[in-house]
């Protein structure tokens, strides 16, 4: 095969795009590069109105958004998004799995329905989700591209609060390594990123608990979610094509590594 020089390209035309809680932070932002780069894109999260109202933006910018409200700690609904998004736009050929929620718990502290739901939303959900994108694009004999959305708490905790979140986004990580390794032979690419403190509605409440935590930074500074832009699009575009099990550390220094 002859490649191009550059070998790189962020457009997307023909693919269909399923992202997970897109109503606001990170998914807003991913929703709308991959619509750009003209991907037809499926909104899904609890806050129906928030995704229609994206949709409605993106189909004023050219684009085409289906809003679809998914609680992903039902599997039921997981399964019937897939379905759904196939049946609008044809079969998911990009999954971001974005949606996730914070414990910010001492580890005794945690209820067992607070373990049950922090495990369910960010690693249960988007196993089950990647499971079934893989099994249509299998079964539709297509390649794919599947980003999940760990953080850099995957990889260090500092032991004040929020144990279970490091826990399951190291999960997420090994999750995307070994489904990398599984899926390889059908042309589906696994791959994550792990960002580190990005400005978002979770920030948000975080920086009103416990202070602004930039300024122990060294650049003393938040990531904003456009600085992901190239990141996700370098995974999902055909410059990434032998790349697959690896997580895209984002952090700008934050994490001291």
């Amino acid at each position: 095969m002859t490649y191009p020089i550059p070998n790189v390209s962020t457009d997307l035309t023909g693919q269909v795009a399923l992202v997970t809680g897109a109503s606001s932070g990170l998914g807003v932002r991913f929703a709308k590069t991959l619509a750009k780069c003209g991907a037809k894109v499926v909104l899904t999260a609890r806050r129906l109105d928030r995704l229609e109202a994206l949709a409605a933006e993106i189909r004023a910018d050219g684009g085409e958004a289906l809003a679809l409200e998914l609680d992903v700690t039902d599997a039921d609904q997981l399964l019937d998004v897939v379905a759904k998004a196939e049946e609008a736009f044809g079969t998911v050929t990009i999954l971001v799995n974005n949606a996730g929620i914070p414990d910010a718990q001492r580890a005794v502290k945690m209820s067992v329905d607070l373990i049950d739901r922090v495990i369910g939303v960010n690693l249960r959900a988007p196993y089950i989700l990647c499971c079934e994108v893989a099994r249509r694009l299998i079964a539709a004999k297509k390649p794919g591209r599947i980003v999940n959305i760990a953080s850099v708490a995957a990889f260090e905790y500092s032991g004040n609060g929020a144990a279970l979140y490091s826990i399951t986004k190291s999960a997420v990580v090994r999750m995307t390594e070994a489904l990398a390794v599984e899926w390889s032979s059908a042309n589906i690419n696994v791959n994550a990123i792990a960002p580190g403190a990005f400005a978002s509605e979770m920030m948000d409440g975080m920086l009103s608990r416990i202070g602004d935590i930039s300024q122990h930074f060294p650049r003393k500074r938040l990531g904003d979610p456009a600085q992901l832009d190239s990141a996700l699009l370098f995974l999902v575009s055909p410059a990434s094509d032998f790349v697959t099990g690896s997580t895209i550390r984002v952090d700008d220094g934050q994490s001291g590594r």
